[in-house]
């Protein structure tokens, strides 16, 4: 028996990297998993690598920042599963670019995708949430439920090139914070892991070649040139990039039955960076 056996979570952004690892770190604890992510492809990967962990995986493949989606994946956890326990908000990218070159459009995209996706699943979660609470408070046996939100180095101390980025990531915390305070009557408990430096396709480092990804027809440039990529090691006492799977624990530690009294928190996961 895992510590999250029989749970249901949503995870977004989980066809690789970091969200993959979350949805295989809450699997292996023993959650059923209803997984998100732009590309079907890997997201089938991700929900195979579950399926071998003795969990269900159910795909909602699409973009978080669409209107109609939070409740297409809230309703895919209801539907399927009858109940909703954990939610992490962690899909994103990176537009960067100093702020007298940031266009309009570049600005929005970061904040939808980091910051209104977010607020708009967790409003799609409130009305189960809420009912479940009373239901569960009337039979007297209330269920904890765990929400974590993911926030980045940048939202803590700000970095440049990133104003959009770093004004989403900020604006992440704030929210966690207030849905502490609103939701902690149902017994939901809200955190925020900040991520440093991770080794995923964002932070990969370029060797002489662009790379990119495609987000609604837009081709954005992603990676790190080796040298910056090393003077930002040399900064981290750990002294290195951390691991998907590293990530992946700072956030599931929200999520165990230990954490039931600590809300409205924010942790670095940056290998000793602040």
């Amino acid at each position: 028996m895992g510590k999250l056996e029989g749970k249901i979570a949503l995870v977004t952004g989980a066809a690789r990297g970091i969200g993959a690892a979350i949805a295989a770190k809450l699997a292996g604890e023993g959650a059923n998993v209803v997984v998100n992510d732009l590309d079907s492809t890997p997201l089938e990967e991700t929900a195979q690598a579950v399926h071998k962990l003795g969990r269900e995986a159910v795909t909602v493949a699409g973009d978080v920042t669409r209107t109609d989606f939070p409740e297409r994946f809230v309703g895919a956890a209801l539907s399927r599963f009858g109940r909703l326990d954990i939610i992490v908000n962690n899909a994103g990218y990176t537009w960067d670019n100093v702020i007298q070159k940031m266009q309009d459009e570049q600005w929005q995209a970061v904040m939808d995708v980091h910051l209104t996706a977010p607020f708009r699943i967790l409003r799609a979660a409130a009305p189960y949430i809420r009912d479940a609470a009373k239901k569960e408070k009337d039979a007297g046996q209330p269920v904890f439920r765990k929400v974590v939100n993911i926030s980045s180095t940048s939202g803590v101390y700000g970095n440049p090139g990133q104003a959009n980025y770093s004004s989403a990531k900020a604006g992440i915390i704030g929210l966690t914070k207030a849905m502490a305070k609103e939701w902690g009557r149902y017994s939901v408990t809200v955190n925020c892991v900040a991520f440093g430096l991770i080794e995923t396709r964002l932070s990969q480092a370029l060797h002489g070649k662009e790379a990119h990804i495609e987000v609604a027809g837009r081709k954005i440039d992603i990676g790190i040139q080796q040298a910056n990529l090393d003077a930002m090691q040399q900064m981290i006492p750990l002294g290195r990039a951390g691991t998907p799977e590293e990530a992946a624990g700072s956030v599931c530690m929200f999520c165990y039955p230990e954490s039931n009294y600590v809300s409205g928190q924010v942790i670095t996961c940056a290998g000793g960076l602040f």
